[in-house]
């Protein structure tokens, strides 16, 4: 075996020790012997901020929705004209 072959076999070793790795990460959680599932208590704060949040989409939704039915209604009065 000349030193090209050695070079070549060490590379080879050394990606598939690498892919083998990253399919056991993958297939494993990857989480380093720490399985810690378990979330952290909901903050009440968070929660009511969601709230809120989620009511302006909902207003904003309609206002969006509400200016399409306009334009619409706009442009088929141009058109009647």
């Amino acid at each position: 075996m000349n030193e090209f072959d050695m070079i070549v076999a060490v590379v080879a070793m050394i990606m598939v020790t690498v892919m083998l790795t990253a399919r056991w990460k993958y297939k494993y959680g990857g989480h380093g012997g720490r399985q810690d599932n378990a979330l952290p208590a909901p903050d009440p704060q968070l929660q009511h901020e969601v709230i809120q949040l989620r009511e302006r989409v909902k207003v904003l939704e309609r206002i969006a929705v509400e200016k399409e039915d306009s334009l619409t209604q706009q442009i088929e009065q141009l058109r009647d004209r």
